[in-house]
């Protein structure tokens, strides 16, 4: 048995593990209980935006499914969690840098009305988180906005927890703090989303002298996927017709947090390939207060003393918890075994050989050929996969792998691998000729079901261990770049409220 050469032979390995669908909206059961916390997709790619190729876009989403009618409170992102993005810049499979996102939801004051008679009208609290109509000028937003939701960014070097650490600096006021627009309430609450929403992308200053940007905010779902017929035991035609209007997803939002940061600041040796994963994190412990009130908590050691908001009815405290964790799209959903997806989510890439028995022996060939028998579909006849095991955790020889490199699950990028246009871009990524595009690394564009698919069925294998890798399967949600914006921050504005 042979590969079609090197580089599509690890190909193959790399797509097999993810498996079939590619995203990881409600993967495993703890994160079903915390879902503001629930990593969804995870997107690494050389900025294709005209003028910024020499900068890496990371996307990592969060709090799935959200639909767009989902007032009166929407979406609010978790403040007494922390969200992260790590690169390791080495190949080592540990963080070197890590960019650390901690959220605050305020609540203003005087968002009252006069309720009653002459002379005996009462203050009272509106029960909306908005009173007015919004627009980019608005900008805080302190006088519309009943709750307005910030954020602060971290900047550690070495471990996550225990490295150097340095508040990044918003370009615009030389603050620290960053604000985060509201949810698409709708087209009375705010008639021009899209301008509204670009007004809070913020340009912000690195430690050596150069600048990224940053966004936080809703954003319409990027993952195209036939999730209702897929999940009822793949329930389509897998060789049938491509249908634009297939997927469901595309009719829910999601929080996307959005980082542009320069090539220069994030490869730092003559190796220009890098690994990336998010996570978020929540305390140990917590308690359940009878009013909300303002608390001192003596068992935070890094974050600041101070009191609980409007919507914290709870003291969290003790070390951080890592209960979500993303690198390439639907390991936890569809590779790891129900019984282990708890414990991937709590886990660290340094630690992945724990996993290796889901790659060398995948399940998921198999059930396709259960599902499918009488079509003819046939499972790929090759173990174990010690070959995928090597090329999953350690990126392709020739595109992705990073010098000296340890085994650990990640999305790898070659920093160094030339942009493709948004108009040039090849759906199927590597697979299709466009090496700018998944696996190395992920584009909003990058159709990863439709080649996990061919792959898991043996596309790149020779037809005596893949009788059937030649056929084209899909699921039949149609993707690619032309459905997302050209720039910074890639997917689109939200869905707005009011169209429901």
């Amino acid at each position: 048995m042979s590969f079609r050469g090197t580089l599509l032979g690890g190909f193959v390995s790399l797509l097999l593990t993810p498996a079939l669908f590619a995203s990881s909206h409600r993967e495993a059961p703890h994160t079903l209980e915390i879902p503001k916390t629930d990593g969804t997709d995870f997107y690494m790619f050389r900025s294709y935006e005209p003028g910024r190729e020499d900068t890496i876009t990371f996307i990592a989403n969060y709090n799935p499914l959200q639909l767009p009618y989902g007032g009166p409170n929407y979406f609010l992102l978790d403040e007494d969690a922390v969200y992260e993005i790590h690169i390791d810049s080495n190949g080592d499979g540990v963080e070197d840098i890590t960019f650390q996102f901690d959220f605050a939801n305020n609540l203003s004051e005087n968002f009252t009305l006069a309720v009653g008679g002459e002379g005996d009208a009462v203050q009272v609290a509106i029960p909306l988180v908005q009173i007015g109509a919004l627009s980019a000028a608005d900008n805080p937003n302190s006088g519309v906005l009943q709750v307005q939701e910030t954020y602060s960014v971290d900047l550690i070097t070495g471990d996550r927890r225990d490295g150097s650490r340095a508040e990044l600096v918003n370009a615009a006021d030389g603050g620290t703090t960053f604000t985060k627009p509201a949810d698409n309430f709708g087209v009375k609450s705010i008639p021009d989303y899209p301008a509204y929403a670009d007004s809070h992308i913020h340009t912000i200053n690195l430690p050596d002298g150069s600048s990224g940007r940053v966004f936080v905010g809703q954003r319409q779902e990027g993952f195209v996927f036939n999730i209702g017929k897929g999940f009822d035991l793949v329930n389509l035609n897998p060789l049938g017709a491509v249908d634009a209007a297939s997927s469901a997803l595309q009719q829910v939002n999601v929080t996307s947090i959005c980082l542009e940061i320069p090539i220069s600041f994030l490869v730092t040796s003559e190796d220009p390939v890098i690994g990336a994963w998010t996570t978020a994190s929540k305390r140990q412990n917590r308690v359940l207060l009878a009013e909300t009130k303002a608390v001192t908590n003596p068992f935070d050691r890094n974050a600041d003393e101070g009191t609980s908001s409007f919507d914290t009815a709870d003291l969290e405290f003790g070390a951080w918890q890592q209960v979500s964790r993303l690198g390439n799209p639907l390991v936890n959903e569809v590779v790891i075994g129900l019984p282990d997806k708890n414990k991937f989510n709590f886990s660290e890439p340094k630690d992945d050989a724990q996993f290796a028995a889901y790659v060398t022996n995948p399940v998921f060939p198999e059930l396709l050929e259960i599902l499918f028998a009488d079509a003819g579909a046939v499972a790929p006849n090759f173990f174990p996969r010690a070959d995928l095991i090597q090329v999953f955790l350690t990126g392709i020889p020739g595109l992705n792998q990073p010098a000296n490199v340890a085994a650990s699950e990640m999305l790898r990028l070659n920093t160094a691998t030339p942009v493709t246009t948004m108009a040039q871009q090849n759906t199927m990524g590597v697979l299709g000729g466009d090496n700018a595009g998944f696996p190395n690394g992920r584009r909003p564009g990058d159709d990863v079901v439709d080649a996990a698919l061919r792959v898991v069925m043996g596309v790149l294998l020779d037809a005596e261990v893949a009788p059937v890798g030649s056929l084209p399967f899909t699921d039949g949600a149609a993707i690619d770049a032309s459905m997302f914006l050209e720039r910074f921050p890639y997917l689109n504005p939200p869905i707005n409220g009011s169209d429901f």
